[in-house]
């Protein structure tokens, strides 16, 4: 189909339609052609309430950045599957989007200050236990994010949070429940097993060129090779193209003065606070009674973060004397940043009230950023000028590599014309060959697209990650063929033979559970003894973990013990015996003991809830998706 694109699109057909587009362009706008289809482009809208592509964008954006850095220094965005990522991330909006009308239909709000609150006393955005205005943009950076988007995603967080809370507060486990789960996660039992592995009866298997023609005919259609490819390709790598940039001076220069002339002094203010709050206990007069006094304590020679530490209703700094660390402008807007913004070094305010109390605002450091000096940042220059040199040289090759790909039936001319070299990758199947290149996701989609193997055309450029983009060109397709009873006999007898190791084993482990039921004494099997594991736990570590769980699964013994055979994951049999169970006497438990287990039984049950909540909310919803 392609290569009837490239035939035709040199046609007088081709040139008409190309020119009606363009003419359509510049008398109506690209408007013309996208406001066709008429009414919203949301990609979904939650009982009307649309949720943007921007909203999408960011959010896959967002995602994506957080699957790459889950995945380390050496992280392959190719791995990652678009489709996949958007629709999963259109699930979750839609989701939030839910919760949040919920939370808000409940009547659950947030302030202003309590989300600026919320991001001065973040961890994450400190620095030596102080707000860092660079370290907070930093990490906003990091996660695509700015300031405002992560204020409103905090806002969302917390209003579907304080929902939650109501759901998980709420629930609640009565005393007879813990008592039985106690009992339960307490309860121990006598065990002792005879375990016994497949090697010696394998010994004993004989297997018959019948039995493997019998099983190759029976299970024919598994033994197939796989389907595989050779594939010829250009390989377009930015770091190749270094050697042909050079630093130009002038530009250097040139590129100071711009920087130079964008430069606007910033300043830094550091600043510490006394909070007296106003609460149901303390009024706005006494609070303000408060503040007054400690005011006057500065006044007479106090020391403003020993005060903090002993006064201050702020826990979030009143550890630090205070400190809230470099303040950023609209961080606390109207009284608060006026104060701030009217101080000189080392001065303190007047009490200031804000929406949590009254405060004493301390300037304790004040600094302005400096211009630059063109040889102290020369370096830096060169990076950025030999960055966007490459970058735009890449672009430049990229575009020529798709160009001479796409109109030639090979990749030879390509090669020639832009001096690469065409490279060969060995046969590999669908699941991916052995090296980085031959299991990239990208290039096995390419690789294995019917297209491209049937016509013998070049593939579209297909991105590695930033700095590598290759063409490729199936070379062979190696389609699978039916192997051959001789090629696989020596797997199948391997196949059978540990089939009739184990059912050998087994029939006589199963006369030694019946004889042990029956009344029988416990006796090594083939010279194997029984092992005595003693009293365990569920939490038992020290034997096989299958015959824990199949000991905590058995009945209590009615006689003596009881008895089960099980195969382990490894193919060995065991027998497994509980001689005695003892449940625990919860009226023995600890008045703590107890309370703690309602607890975790009660957030179990909250969490349930909300999930039944979430669920009932998403049926309800009126959900639309384009």
């Amino acid at each position: 189909m392609l290569q009837n694109i490239r035939d035709n699109s040199q046609g007088i057909v081709a040139k008409i339609i190309v020119g009606l587009i363009a003419v359509t362009f510049a008398l109506f706008g690209v408007e013309s052609l996208v406001s066709l289809t008429g009414g919203s482009n949301a990609p979904a809208t939650v009982n009307g309430v649309e949720i943007s592509e921007r909203e999408l964008m960011q959010g896959a954006d967002l995602q994506r950045r957080q699957l790459l850095n889950q995945m380390g220094e050496n992280a392959d965005p190719t791995l990652l599957d678009d489709n996949l990522i958007m629709q999963a991330t259109l699930d979750n909006l839609i989701q939030q989007e839910v919760l949040l009308q919920s939370a808000e239909n409940q009547g659950m709000t947030i302030s202003d200050q309590q989300l600026d609150q919320m991001i001065i006393n973040t961890s994450d955005f400190q620095v030596d236990g102080r707000f860092d205005r660079e370290q907070y943009q930093a990490v906003l950076r990091n996660a695509g994010l700015t300031p405002m988007m992560y204020k409103d995603l905090l806002r969302k967080e917390n209003l579907q949070q304080q929902e939650r809370n109501g759901y998980m507060l709420s629930a609640f486990a009565l005393d007879g429940e813990a008592d039985l789960v106690i009992q339960l996660d307490r309860e121990t039992r006598d065990v002792a097993y005879l375990q016994i592995g497949l090697d010696d009866y394998r010994k004993t298997v004989q297997i018959t060129d019948a039995d493997v023609a019998a099983y190759y005919d029976e299970h024919m259609a598994e033994f197939m090779s796989d389907e595989q490819v050779v594939i010829e390709y250009l390989l377009l790598n930015k770091l190749d193209l270094l050697d042909q940039v050079e630093i130009d001076e002038a530009e250097l220069r040139t590129q100071f003065d711009q920087r130079l002339a964008t430069f606007q002094s910033e300043e830094q203010r550091e600043v510490s606070h006394i909070m007296v709050e106003v609460s149901d206990e303390v009024s706005d007069e006494q609070a303000l009674a408060e503040v007054q006094a400690l005011a006057e304590q500065l006044n007479n020679g106090a020391d403003f973060a020993e005060l903090a530490k002993a006064e201050s209703d702020d826990p979030g700094s009143a550890d630090l004397g205070g400190a809230l660390g470099v303040y950023q402008q609209g961080m606390l807007d109207g009284p608060f940043e006026e104060a701030v913004y009217g101080l000189a070094l080392n001065d303190v305010s007047e009490p200031v009230r804000t929406a949590f109390g009254y405060h004493l605002i301390k300037l304790t450091a004040l600094e302005s950023s400096e211009p630059p000096v063109f040889e102290e940042i020369r370096d830096q220059l060169v990076a950025e000028q030999t960055e966007n040199k490459v970058e735009q040289l890449y672009v430049e090759k990229l575009g020529q590599l798709a160009d001479l790909t796409f109109s030639s039936g090979d990749l030879q001319e390509p090669s020639e014309e832009l001096g690469m070299e065409i490279l060969t990758a060995p046969a590999f199947g669908r699941q991916g060959g052995v090296d980085e290149l031959t299991s990239n996701p990208r290039v096995l989609r390419s690789a294995f697209n019917e297209e491209l193997i049937r016509d013998g055309i070049n593939s579209d450029p297909i991105e590695l990650d930033a700095g590598r983009t290759l063409v490729l060109r199936v070379k062979e397709h190696i389609r699978p063929r039916q192997l051959t009873q001789d090629e696989v006999a020596e797997q199948i007898t391997a196949v059978l033979t540990t089939e009739r190791a184990a059912e050998t084993l087994k029939r006589e482990l199963d006369q030694q559970v019946a004889d042990l039921k029956g009344g029988a004494e416990r006796a090594a099997v083939n010279g194997v003894e029984w092992v005595n594991a003693g009293t365990i736990g569920r939490a038992d570590r020290q034997n096989p973990a299958e015959v824990v769980v199949e000991a905590f699964r058995m009945p209590k013994p009615e006689g003596t013990s009881s008895y089960d055979l099980i195969t382990l994951n490894d193919g060995s049999q065991a027998i497994v015996a509980v001689s005695a169970v003892v449940t625990p006497d919860t009226a023995e438990l600890q008045p703590e003991e107890r309370n703690a287990m309602r607890s975790l039984l009660g957030q179990r049950s909250g969490q349930f809830d909300y999930q039944a909540l979430i669920e009932a909310r998403k049926d309800a919803a009126e959900v639309e998706k384009l």
